[in-house]
């Protein structure tokens, strides 16, 4: 019989996975909400595939499940439970690849962004965030709302700092903080997920191990007359 302990754990990293799932899914959810900064750092499409990680997480612990109150003797459902393993730990790879890769470029990446946001969101981005401009006043500022309110202010404001060679009070250095720490957050975690999923696939492989062992002995135990070993 496998051990306590080996299923004690299995069971735990698979509850892990189940969390995992649920995490996706509501972080995706709660974030499709209307969120000045967030709705600017995520599109939907990225919301969305966080959205079908968290599902095939999901699929993946309910089949689990279905593998693992098999009869000793069967294992295919623990074989094809680590096939579909292989292909989370595919998407989760991609997705958290895709993720970082975003971070190296930040301040190109939500330029393209921030340029494309009508002039009412960024309005209400420079309000928020105190800045106007992207990299400099004339970088896509829009006059008007609490902060930029007119030419003569922005102009007062932003200054050139010439040891960083850059506009201090552009909206580009808060904005990137905030997309820089959420996407390291998210990043992070999804990768913990790829935790979650080798765990399980490794624990899996103990498991089906096992469970053949017993088998077999059982076997030439019933070959023997069903008087075990000396």
């Amino acid at each position: 019989m496998v051990s306590k302990k080996l299923m004690g754990v299995w069971a735990f990293v698979d509850f892990c996975l189940l969390v995992a799932g649920v995490i996706s899914i509501a972080v995706s959810i709660v974030w499709k909400a209307p969120n000045l900064l967030l709705n600017m750092v995520f599109s939907k499409g990225d919301l969305t595939a966080g959205t079908v990680l968290g599902v095939a997480l999901l699929i993946t612990f309910a089949f689990s499940i279905g593998a693992i109150v098999q009869r000793n003797h069967v294992t295919i459902g623990l074989v094809i439970l680590n096939w579909i393993l292989v292909l989370d730990a595919i998407g989760i790879a991609v997705i958290g690849t895709f993720v970082w890769a975003y971070t190296l470029q930040e301040r190109a990446n939500y330029h393209e962004v921030f340029v494309n946001e009508d002039n009412s969101t960024i309005i209400a981005i420079q309000d928020k965030l105190s800045c106007c401009g992207y990299f400099n006043g004339s970088d896509r500022l829009v006059l008007g709302g609490s902060f930029c309110q007119n030419q003569t202010f922005v102009d007062s404001f932003l200054q050139f700092d010439n040891t960083t060679m850059t506009w201090t009070g552009a909206c580009v250095a808060p904005i990137t903080a905030f997309a820089d720490s959420t996407l390291n957050n998210v990043f992070t975690s999804v990768y913990g997920f790829m935790a979650v999923v080798i765990c399980l696939f490794l624990g899996s492989l103990c498991v089906i191990k096992k469970r053949q062992e017993e088998e077999r002995f059982s076997k030439i135990d019933a070959k023997r007359g069903g008087r075990g070993f000396v």
